[in-house]
């Protein structure tokens, strides 16, 4: 996904490749020598010309020599990753701010005007600081263009920050396996200039990305789905994923586990809303409980309503 030439992605771009640099490098030059003096000492040493063991006493010096500069490397090597690594706890407090949330399986992003977005997009040249939120389990964002990664706990307060140094797409993903669908928590970073950025900011008239009006009502349902990462949960096709399938479930009728009470619903407009905002009230037979957070507050009745439309069609 990356357009652009990744040395100019990020401020912290350069501190960590030094680092990397560095210690790629002091291990490739010991692999190298530790090499050719085991292959020097087996044919040196091989038994044809040394058949008998013979005793070799120790030497001090020896021993200051191989233990002193490991220790000197050692300390070279943790001088340059902290270089590298301390900056990135420093965020300038004019930085623009960004929530991002975590939830299994995708990312979402608010902003301080209350746009909200499943990709993170962002100005060029300007600090940006994500205030990190887990709702369920450990995630970790992480930015490999950027050269930043974070770990985003449930209940701990987390932030990571950057400043992104030239125009294009970048990828953003979840390092941390939390679950069945981890490799569906993919998204991306958007740098785009100061001036387009700002327009594309103040344009409020929609908080939530839309689609494109001309398309069905069906269409503009599933795309709430695709954003809101239901589709890592629930299949279109009738298969079972960790959720039931959208498949056959409008105006049918379920066998739920309501507290402790097993009943009958329809699968109506009453139901559709609630189980949405309330996932835990009527769990499916078959299913487990509390695997769902709800969506209260995230996904609006209007948007409720076009999830139904795509699950008519998909009964049609």
């Amino acid at each position: 996904m990356n357009t652009a030439v990744p040395q100019q992605a990020s401020n912290f771009v350069a501190g960590v490749d030094l680092a990397f640099a560095i210690i790629l490098g002091i291990s490739i030059f010991f692999l190298i020598l530790l090499t050719v003096i085991m292959l020097v000492f087996i044919r040196k040493y091989r038994k044809d010309k040394h058949p008998k063991a013979i005793q070799n006493e120790g030497s001090n010096k020896l021993e200051a020599l191989w233990t002193g500069i490991p220790l000197v490397l050692v300390l070279v090597m943790f001088y340059f990753g902290w270089m590298g690594w301390k900056p990135m706890k420093n965020p300038p407090d004019d930085a623009m701010r960004v929530k991002a949330i975590a939830r299994m399986w995708n990312f979402r992003f608010e902003y301080p005007n209350g746009k909200v977005t499943d990709t993170l997009y962002v100005p060029i040249n300007e600090p940006v600081v994500l205030d990190l939120v887990a709702l369920d389990v450990l995630h970790s964002l992480y930015v490999p263009a950027f050269r930043v990664k974070e770990d985003m706990v449930p209940g701990q307060e987390k932030e990571m920050w950057f400043i992104p140094g030239t125009e294009g797409v970048y990828d953003l993903f979840c390092t941390e396996y939390c679950g069945l669908e981890h490799s569906y928590m993919f998204t991306g970073v958007r740098v785009m200039p100061k001036e387009e950025f700002d327009t594309w900011m103040s344009d409020t008239t929609a908080v939530v990305v839309t689609v494109d009006a001309e398309t069905s009502l069906a269409d503009q349902g599933y795309e709430v789905l695709r954003r809101n990462g239901c589709n890592a949960c629930h299949s279109s096709d009738g298969s079972k994923l960790v959720g039931p399938s959208y498949l056959g479930s409008w105006g049918t009728t379920r066998t739920v586990t309501t507290g402790r009470e097993q009943r009958e619903v329809l699968a109506d407009e009453e139901y559709i809303l609630r189980s949405i905002y309330d996932p835990n009230a009527d769990v499916v037979d078959g299913f487990n409980k509390g695997l769902m957070l709800s969506y209260e507050g995230m996904v609006t009745e209007d948007e409720v309503k076009l999830i139904i439309e795509y699950l008519k069609a998909l009964n049609e």
